[in-house]
């Protein structure tokens, strides 16, 4: 799949927004953490990576009602969805001069009974966009950091309709981020997530 940013502003990859807030004390204190002991921006990306997998349970596995969606507050209260998982680490990206998108995917529910949005997230090295899925591994996932070749969570089975969507966004897409701001906890979450996503620019 040849992935395509939706701006060609690499610059916008770098901004802060109000999910993606790495000028937050917070986001730096972890990324100033995450920094000491590797020699690159490689090794740098790969300590962030695996921070947010395995640090930061994925509310589902977990059984975590509260929802985040803030980079700052997933990182302050160790928990969120894919989504919110995601916004943490292209944040602590972000920090460190790493130009770093959002991505999604259309997925099945496990039990099959419909469609909803995935979130991972796309970094930028060796001139080239990697996608990274910082969901949180479990039974049947083994997610992990690659350049050279995809590690996802899932690889979405077209013939049953699931969707690797190729934009490469700079911030949330807007139907994401209003589910995640609006849901009081995490089962509301689950009725209000999008089943797909429309193209923004």
């Amino acid at each position: 799949m040849q992935l395509t940013q939706q701006t060609p502003d690499l610059s916008a990859y770098l901004a802060a927004d109000e999910a993606i807030d790495h000028t937050h004390p917070l986001v730096r204190e972890t990324a100033a953490r995450l920094t000491k002991n590797v020699a690159d921006s490689y090794a740098y990306a790969c300590a962030a990576y695996e921070f947010v997998r395995d640090t930061v349970p994925h509310s589902a596995d977990s059984g975590d009602p509260r929802v985040t969606w803030r980079a700052s507050d997933v990182l302050e209260q160790k928990t969120g969805i894919c989504h919110a998982k995601a916004h943490a680490l292209a944040a602590l990206l972000r920090a460190e001069d790493i130009p770093t998108a959002l991505c999604y995917q259309r997925l099945l529910h496990d039990d099959g009974s419909g469609f909803v949005v995935h979130g991972l997230v796309a970094v930028r090295l060796d001139g080239a966009w990697h996608r990274q899925d910082p969901r949180g591994n479990k039974p049947g996932v083994d997610a992990q950091f690659r350049l050279d070749g995809e590690r996802l969570a899932w690889i979405p089975d077209t013939a049953a309709g699931e969707v690797d969507y190729p934009e490469l966004h700079a911030s949330p897409h807007p139907s994401v981020l209003a589910s995640l701001q609006q849901a009081a906890d995490r089962p509301q979450l689950w009725d209000t997530l999008p089943t797909g996503l429309s193209a923004t620019r």
